[in-house]
């Protein structure tokens, strides 16, 4: 059975940026309190023009140039995401047409915060089955565009962006030693958006009711969130015969910089050991990972033969770890 494994990463944001400064502009806030509550002094946010789409096509094209591949080479599309360009078609079919990558299927998931990953658990079954031996996944977002500006609790916190992996099936030992993935639809109250769905169709009340904008409890997330995240991370290390003493890195998704903090505590790993970047980009949700993989590959904070853990958590609620051995 083929093992796969990440042979090239790319990312892309958008070039506006949202200081904490602006927003205190817009809001009743202060950069003080935002950087104290969440760790992020700085957000980038889409053109009024871009989907999310355009953005998953940035970063795909970068992760194919230094995979040294064309877009005819990619056999599947998975695009992570809660807000594609449309309802339908899917967002990878807008991403496949662009690219020119005619010999792919494509199809969008969403798991939220969690989606790259369990975007990366298909695509590892995919190579692990045989069915395909290059997967193209890409975690990308536009929030800004369904997050609420008159909400001081929850527009401090996102921002747009997208990063890409290719998965390749290969032979070596090194790659994906595992992936784990779950989800509890009975904290789904905790972090949602309620209407524009077939739930909540839009009307002209809804729109009223600003219910088509992102809604959390952010007190209850967090605790929930820094208990399952050392969970995850515990049974995924404990599979492979690994202490959190060896990972050369954690790169866990970028949403609240002290559940971060709070679960490297837990698990006993120093923050140098953790990579961190929303004090620059925000919560990017499905697009946070990728991001911070490709910057820490692209700051030497990976090298062959290491370990590293991946970790998220999001609305669902969903949570999933991966352990690679680069």
């Amino acid at each position: 059975m083929a093992r796969s494994r990440i042979v090239a990463v790319g990312s892309y944001l958008p070039e506006k940026v949202l200081s904490n400064a602006t927003l205190e502009a817009m809001v009743d806030t202060s950069d003080a309190w935002i950087t104290e509550r969440t760790g992020i002094r700085e957000r980038r946010i889409a053109g009024k023009g871009q989907a999310t789409s355009d953005l998953a096509y940035e970063a795909a094209k970068i992760a194919l140039v230094r995979a040294g591949m064309q877009a005819g080479d990619i056999e599947v599309i998975i695009v992570a995401t809660i807000l594609g360009d449309m309802p339908f078609p899917s967002t990878a079919c807008f991403l496949q047409q662009r690219l020119g990558a005619s010999r792919a299927v494509g199809f969008d998931i969403n798991a939220t915060c969690s989606g790259f990953l369990y975007a990366l658990c298909i695509a590892d079954g995919f190579i692990r089955s045989g069915m395909y031996r290059r997967i193209l996944i890409v975690g990308a977002e536009t929030l800004s565009k369904v997050t609420d500006w008159k909400d001081r609790s929850t527009c401090v916190l996102f921002g747009d962006g997208a990063g890409a992996a290719i998965v390749e099936a290969g032979d070596e030992d090194e790659g994906i030693l595992s992936i784990s993935i779950h989800s509890d639809g009975g904290m789904s109250d905790l972090i949602h958006i309620p209407a524009g769905g077939s739930r909540n169709p839009a009307s002209a009340a809804t729109v009223r009711k600003r219910m088509h904008y992102i809604r959390m409890k952010g007190n209850e997330t967090f605790k929930v969130a820094v208990r399952t995240l050392e969970d995850v991370a515990l049974k995924t290390l404990a599979e492979n015969g690994l202490q959190p003493s060896q990972l050369a890195l954690l790169i866990p998704h970028q949403a609240n910089l002290r559940i971060i903090q709070a679960t490297a505590e837990r698990l006993g790993i120093p923050m140098e050991k953790v990579f961190v970047n929303l004090d620059r980009v925000g919560n990017t949700s499905a697009a946070s990972i990728p991001i911070a993989l490709d910057e820490a590959l692209t700051d030497g904070r990976i090298r062959r033969g290491d370990y590293i853990l991946l970790e998220a958590f999001g609305g669902g609620l969903t949570w999933a770890a991966a352990l690679i051995k680069w």
